[in-house]
């Protein structure tokens, strides 16, 4: 069943709900509209009800009581949102996807959510409601399978009604999130239905519906291509790899050319470590290998949604790492498509091969800047955590312009050096570059490898291995594929366009 998000009407208690959800700011939530409204036709109740709950609208917090009948809504809930000075769009997002998430519990399939005052951006409303929303319940059977699913989404605001404006707002909001819920759907599902020619329908998809211009690549194309690399890494799987190159035009403005930016994403669709294999624990989470090609694929899409005045480009190297006796191993060497020989030192460490025939590419499209996303090293987990991704770049503008997109997106980046003596491990004696340095450092000597095919195009490398996957629910990040880096990656494109 579709899920529809909608202007709701202008007094919310009027309409007919499983939920009544209002978005409170702390110490100020008796006075919200919505509040003081259901508080009369409790008589009462549910300020006392809060007074004993010791509920001050702190963010995260949560009120949630029946209604037994007085309301149109079977229960009300209440969400603090936390002081009204200190609410930025990424707790907005954050507290709107909370509202929803708590607001659908007990089979709840239409709820009327009432935003904290009527001077938000609706669109960081719309996102939020929507990612609050998402859910992949695609493989439950039987009992597991949801008895009713959330069906409808009313938005309303404390005083007044929607204008065009307001509704143009909201709706493009929904549409981000449709975009990020790409990135996420293509995570969860499990390996043995996505594989690289997977990615490459997914990205056919996007450019039908979008009106952006798709170029794939089969294992043939790849090697005719002199992408060498890219094939050796998927030239152990009966699953072939892909090349995949979307790109979005912007409506002629008078302009020459419009500034460009190419984003390209890691695509292993399964990463079994190839001949270096990984040890059981954990390795069905290389089902995720791809988070970095999943957010290029939504970003693709949301670009062309707020259809921005710049050129974009998706880059996504797709391949399936497997062991077998065409598997690439240990000591075999490759010509890149940049022409520097590489030589194999460990076959788990794929991604990056991948990457610098797909960063070889995107420098010879000559764009203004180059972003690449991959689940690269388990060093930046080590380093940061789950939640955080690492990023590199020589160009301390571009730092900061990343990092303030994330701020705003509320996802997790921190800048990492680019220790220039660590270039020193990936010296070969056989040939122009071994591909793997030392264990210590090795998300930076990951990062110091790929800049040697990007050339002297501006370059920004986002190690996301943690942020992809959530063992829990928390704000706008469900549990399990999360989607992360479309919603910087989407602020960073639109700073970037000016």
């Amino acid at each position: 069943m579709a899920l529809s998000i909608v202007p709701g009407p202008r007094d919310p208690l009027a309409e007919s709900a499983d939920a009544l959800v209002v978005v409170v700011f702390a110490q100020a939530f008796a006075k919200h509209p919505a509040v003081r409204a259901a508080d009369e036709a409790l008589g009462g109740a549910l300020l006392e009800h809060a007074k004993n709950a010791e509920f001050e609208g702190k963010p995260e917090q949560t009120l949630d009581v029946p209604t037994l009948a007085h309301l149109d809504a079977r229960r009300l809930v209440l969400i603090g949102a936390g002081p009204e000075a200190e609410l930025t769009p990424a707790r907005l997002r954050s507290v709107m996807a909370q509202a929803v998430r708590v607001g659908s519990a007990q089979n709840a399939q239409r709820i009327v959510l009432v935003t904290p005052s009527d001077d938000v951006s609706l669109r960081e409303v719309g996102e939020g409601a929507a990612l609050g929303a998402y859910r992949f319940t695609k493989y439950f059977t039987g009992d597991r399978k949801p008895k009713k699913e959330l069906s409808k989404i009313s938005i309303s605001l404390p005083s007044s009604a929607f204008d065009a404006a307001a509704k143009k707002s909201l709706a493009l909001g929904v549409e981000v999130a449709k975009a990020v819920a790409i990135a996420r759907d293509a995570i969860n599902e499990p390996p043995n239905v996505v594989f690289p020619e997977t990615l490459a329908k997914i990205a056919r998809d996007i450019a039908k519906t979008h009106g952006l211009k798709v170029k794939v690549l089969d294992k043939a194309g790849i090697l005719k291509a002199g992408m060498n690399l890219h094939y050796a890494v998927g030239q152990g799987s009966s699953n072939e790899p892909r090349f995949i190159h979307l790109t979005y035009t912007p409506k002629a403005s008078g302009r020459k050319k419009p500034k460009s930016i190419v984003f390209v994403g890691k695509g292993l669709t399964f990463d079994s470590g190839g001949l270096c294999i990984k040890p059981a624990p954990g390795m069905g989470d290389m089902k995720s290998d791809m988070g970095g090609a999943a957010a290029v694929l939504g970003l693709m899409a949301a670009v062309a949604a707020l259809k921005l005045p710049i050129e974009v480009h998706g880059i996504v190297g797709a391949a399936e790492n497997m062991p077998d006796g065409s598997a690439y191993r240990p000591a075999d060497i490759f010509t890149s498509l940049e022409g520097k020989t590489v030589e194999i030192i460990n076959t788990d460490a794929e991604g990056r091969l991948v990457l610098a025939d797909a960063l070889t590419y995107a420098a010879r499209l000559k764009p203004d800047l180059i972003i690449d996303a991959a689940t690269l090293t388990g060093a930046a987990l080590v380093a940061l955590g789950k939640s955080w991704s690492a990023y590199y770049t020589a160009d301390s503008g571009l730092a900061k312009q990343l990092a303030e997109a994330a701020a705003h997106a509320g996802e997790g980046f921190w800048q990492m050096p680019l220790i220039e003596e660590l270039t020193d491990q990936l010296k070969s004696d056989v040939a122009d570059l071994k591909h793997t340095g030392d264990r210590y450092g090795g998300s930076i000597t990951a990062a110091l490898f790929l800049r040697e095919f990007v050339g002297k195009v501006p370059w920004i490398h986002c190690d996301i291995a943690g942020p992809v996957l959530s063992e829990r629910a928390r704000g706008v990040v469900p549990k399990g594929g999360t989607g992360h880096a479309v919603l910087t990656f989407l602020r960073f494109a639109e700073s970037f366009a000016g």
